[in-house]
């Protein structure tokens, strides 16, 4: 078998096995994202392998570099590369990315034991979106300005509380409906 079919038969029980997993991503027909962990947990991460041409005679290519997992050390993630590619020298030759990710799964605890999570430029970007979210608020709130000849008119058609005069608007209604009557015809013309 070649390897162009063994990665057709992976992919294919890949899809059928992983259906309707919400931790489980196809990113290309070689690609593939695997999140180990609820989306609360904060020792979850994102493993992603690829597959070189030659896969499985080749290793697959392992990466934890997805923003997901900025908040884990790079020591931590040096430590799970390198136990997954222990589980890969063990299965090469072998399809093996389920193999990977089922491993990584049952042993989350261990590779994850001794993560301390990382906070630095994801506080940092959350605040500048806090302060931009502020300043966005105090720029909706800012009324509309009207000149002093706006405000004379206004003044005139209100009364002392600024509240427009009962039927206002009356005239304007009146006026509009003469001019449609005289467009069109009274009903005394026909």
């Amino acid at each position: 078998m070649t390897a162009n079919e063994e990665q057709t038969m992976e992919l294919e029980a890949l899809r059928s096995i992983y259906e309707g997993d919400d931790c489980f991503k196809e990113l290309s027909p070689a690609s593939f994202q695997y999140r180990v962990g609820n989306l609360g947990d904060p020792k979850a991460f994102l493993l992603e392998i690829s597959w070189p041409d030659m896969y499985p005679e080749l290793p697959p290519n392992i990466s934890l570099n997805a923003f997901f997992n900025n908040s884990i050390s790079s020591s931590i993630k040096q430590n799970i590369i390198a136990k997954l590619q222990e589980q890969v020298e063990a299965n090469l030759g072998t399809a093996m990315v389920y193999t990977l990710f089922e491993w990584a799964k049952e042993n989350q605890e261990d590779l994850m034991e001794n993560h301390q999570p990382v906070v630095g430029a994801v506080t940092i970007s959350m605040t500048q979106n806090t302060v931009t979210s502020h300043t966005s608020v105090a720029k909706k709130k800012k009324k509309e300005q009207l000149s002093k000849s706006q405000k004379k008119k206004l003044a005139d058609k209100t009364d002392n509380r600024g509240q427009l005069p009962r039927g206002w608007n009356w005239v304007d209604v009146i006026k509009a409906y003469r001019y449609s009557l005289s467009k069109t015809g009274s009903k005394d013309d026909e």
